[in-house]
């Protein structure tokens, strides 16, 4: 049998780190109007019953161990914060493979999990989706959507919750006519579906889609866009190809520049800033606030900096250990997560609130657009 993590070790672990721990849920300040916004704490009282087990799949060997052993740091705080000593997580390790995910699934299946939280990647997640067979709520870590279905649910930012955010808010500016420029991979694939989505919506005339190769010419690229130019662009790369593309934008329409959007790959690169063309552009990304009070919470428990991904333990643990107790996934509720506000939708879909930011010269992205609630406007 593997190790199981009681309500009552994940707290005795935490007073062993935070001077002077009580024994209740910290207490929390989203700093927002909480009317429709509930933060995962759960109440004090334990009703008088059995265990109620979530299994929690994680590589904690192989060449992600480091990543799984901080997701499993985060997963001990929302067990902590849920504050019900009937939950306990059975940590199973998936061993980074898509069959260790299997055989991870079915041993936290055999000791009796109602819930899954994970696993990380999306073909370890269609393998333990399987093993599960849509007998309990999984909560996968992957942003991909296609993963998604009935009982299942994934709780990575994905390509359609930014475009959503981006080009909205791009339309609340002015901006009517979309165009992408995108590496020719899944990733960018993932864009265009989600551009042309969300031109539909917005009743915005039909984007222009670019796919190329991360050696085409940028150049080149570019100048395919003056012949029907846009209000604004989507650049779907990160690091020195968005750069490339910025540039070479600036250069096709020295006069009249578009408006230029990213994606949340950006929120991490504090090298964009350095170029000139990219002043001003503005992407999609967590919300500040909740990720500030996660990021100090993991922080004051473990002295270290939590990994981007842990956010996304965090969550997955809360909502299937809100699951178990409440014997079905609280669909259609709004909830504060590691990475903003978060509402469950049916058939596996989830809406996400998110912030937009602005690059700046030589500094830190500066917050445009704060996280709008799930279901409302902007999200």
């Amino acid at each position: 049998m593997g190790r199981r993590f009681p309500w009552g070790v994940a707290l005795a672990s935490l007073c062993l780190v935070l001077i002077g721990c009580a024994p209740q849920p910290p207490q929390r300040d989203f700093r927002r109007p909480q009317a429709a916004v509930q933060p995962w704490t759960a109440p004090n009282a334990t009703p008088a019953g059995g265990t109620l087990p979530v299994g929690l799949l994680l590589p904690l060997t192989g060449g992600n161990a480091p990543l799984g052993q901080a997701m499993l740091n985060a997963a001990q705080l929302a067990l902590f914060d849920q504050g019900d000593r009937r939950v306990e997580i059975l940590p199973r390790d998936t061993r980074g493979t898509p069959s260790g995910a299997a055989q991870a699934a079915q041993a936290a299946l055999a000791e009796g999990a109602v819930a899954l939280a994970g696993p990380l990647t999306l073909t370890e997640t269609a393998q333990a989706v399987g093993a599960a067979g849509g007998r309990v709520p999984v909560f996968a870590f992957t942003s991909d959507e296609t993963q998604a279905g009935a009982n299942v649910w994934v709780l990575g930012i994905t390509p359609s919750q930014q475009v959503r955010r981006i080009v909205g808010a791009a339309a609340e500016a002015g901006a009517r006519r979309f165009a992408l420029l995108a590496p020719d991979d899944a990733f960018g694939q993932r864009l265009a579906v989600a551009l042309r989505a969300a031109a539909q919506s917005l009743g915005a005339p039909a984007p222009t889609v670019i796919l190329v190769s991360n050696r085409g010419d940028m150049t080149a690229t570019a100048q395919q866009l003056a012949g029907n130019p846009p209000d604004a662009v989507l650049i779907g790369f990160g690091g020195p190809g968005a750069r490339a593309a910025a540039h070479a934008i600036a250069a096709a329409f020295p006069g009249n520049p578009p408006r230029l959007l990213g994606t949340s790959l950006w929120a991490t690169d504090s090298t964009l800033g350095q170029e000139p063309a990219l002043a001003g552009a503005w992407f999609p990304g967590p919300d500040p606030v909740g990720r500030a009070r996660f990021d100090s919470q993991y922080d004051a428990a473990f002295n270290e900096r939590a990994p981007r991904l842990a956010g996304a333990a965090y969550d997955a643990v809360a909502l299937a250990a809100r699951s178990a107790r409440e014997g079905a996934p609280p669909v259609g509720a709004a909830f504060m997560g590691a990475d903003g506000p978060i509402r469950l939708l049916e058939a596996g879909s989830l809406s996400r609130g998110l912030a937009v930011f602005a690059v700046r010269p030589g500094g830190e992205p500066e917050m445009v657009k704060p996280a709008p609630l799930p279901g409302g406007p902007g999200s």
